[in-house]
């Protein structure tokens, strides 16, 4: 495991930056342990909605995990807006970073993880794989 402490800049979409990092790092697997900073639009998909719901206006970040694959990124956020009203669901495309965002991304080259449909749930759920790593001896 290699940890890759990453700090995203005003205006860029947090969701699309982290599975882009994911793409350069040349890694099929990672989990963001962390994340703080803050948002000036939040796409925010709660438990049970098909459709993410826009928050907009000046909001703190206050936790941020979960899986990154090529397949996609599942990530859970809770935010609080400037009365300190904290709401929190899943990362939908279209969270706007407005000053920054700290995040530490867990790189997991061993292993690939991939989302695909489960019966059981009847969603894409995560599915993981262990990698061969090439031979160090050369």
């Amino acid at each position: 495991m290699r940890y890759l402490p990453i700090r995203l800049h005003p205006n860029q979409d947090l969701r699309a930056a982290l599975e882009a990092q994911l793409a350069q790092e040349n890694v099929r697997a990672a989990f963001v342990v962390q994340g703080i900073g803050s948002l000036g639009t939040a796409m925010i998909r709660f438990a049970g909605m098909s459709d993410a719901t826009p928050l907009r206006g000046d909001m703190e970040i206050l936790t941020l995990s979960g899986t990154l694959s090529p397949d996609g990124a599942h990530l859970h956020i809770t935010v609080a807006d400037a009365q300190g009203q904290v709401l929190g669901g899943h990362v939908a495309p279209g969270c706007i970073v407005r000053t920054t965002a700290e995040i530490l991304v867990a790189l997991l080259p061993d292993y690939g993880f991939s989302r695909e449909h489960d019966s059981e749930s009847g969603c894409k759920e995560l599915v993981i794989r262990t990698q061969a790593r090439p031979d160090a001896s050369g």
